[in-house]
């Protein structure tokens, strides 16, 4: 999970993708890989196999809300991706899943 930029709310697709979102709350990345997440996040700045959000606006990540998860099988990471962003867009987080 990754904390994005509040510059984030100004793109349209973010603002339609979050009609709920609270003010104040974080804007988030929420994605999943088999790669340590600080490897992951650092491929996402470079460029390389990054979503434009996590690229653009990424900021740090959020191991706080992601550790308790981690490892985690492949099929159960793919659920978990799903889960965990609807409970956050739920709480009221700008949330945007690849």
């Amino acid at each position: 999970m990754i904390e994005l930029s509040d510059e984030v709310w100004n793109v349209g697709r973010f603002r339609r993708a979050n009609p709920d979102y609270q003010l104040g709350k974080p804007f988030v990345y929420v994605g999943m890989t088999g790669l340590d997440p600080d490897v992951r996040f650092d491929k996402h700045k470079a460029g390389i196999q990054s979503n434009v959000f996590a690229f653009k606006y990424g900021l740090r990540l959020l191991p706080a809300l992601y550790a308790a998860y981690n490892p985690m099988p492949y099929e159960g990471a793919r659920d978990m991706e799903v889960e965990l962003g609807i409970a956050l867009r739920e709480a009221g987080y700008g949330v945007w899943q690849a």
